[in-house]
């Protein structure tokens, strides 16, 4: 079985400078830089099959290169946060990659996402982190803004379980064309 996932790599510098955020939370285990990204569709486990199936999909979607801003920061988790995250700067352009991701995973028999769309940049998983703390750390970084950055590609990544964490590794990268509907 291989565990996939869909998303947008971020630029080294933009990696760097969300990377300082980090700290402050006590329960916080802060995401490392090499694995920010911006999830366009969650896979999950699926047979090797399924995968060569996606992959192939993917290499049907044509998308237009746009620019992405990162900005802001909250939480997801309700009484009891779970994650930190910084937030995308709402982009029509990303929103029509991510609907024609989804469209094309539909197509090859995979089940819609349930979950609704929210572009983010995880920078900690929480446990038994302060409420207090967590919410002082979004007040302080709300008005966060990274340098816009041009988004040329997307990729299909890996997700590798290990007792510390983790880790991705890039099995394809799709790029974005100008000639793209």
């Amino acid at each position: 079985m291989l565990r996939l996932f869909v998303a947008i790599g971020l630029p080294h510098a933009t990696c760097i400078d969300l990377a300082m955020l980090g700290g402050g939370v006590p329960g916080a285990r802060w995401v490392p830089s090499e694995n920010f990204h911006v999830t366009l569709r969650f896979i999950g486990e699926v047979q090797p099959t399924v995968a060569e199936d996606a992959a192939s999909a993917l290499s049907t979607i044509s998308a237009r290169p746009f620019d992405m801003q990162i900005r802001g920061c909250g939480v997801f988790g309700n009484g009891k946060p779970r994650s930190i995250w910084a937030g995308v700067e709402p982009h029509d352009a990303l929103l029509h990659l991510q609907k024609k991701i989804e469209r094309a995973f539909q197509q090859i028999g995979l089940a819609p996402d349930k979950r609704n769309f929210s572009p983010h940049v995880t920078l900690a998983r929480l446990r038994n982190a302060d409420p207090a703390k967590v919410q002082r750390f979004v007040e302080e970084h709300n008005l966060y803004r990274a340098a816009p950055f041009r988004v040329d590609s997307f990729g299909l990544y890996s997700s590798e379980l290990s007792h510390t964490g983790s880790i991705y590794h890039l099995e394809e990268t799709y790029r974005l064309t100008r000639t793209a509907a």
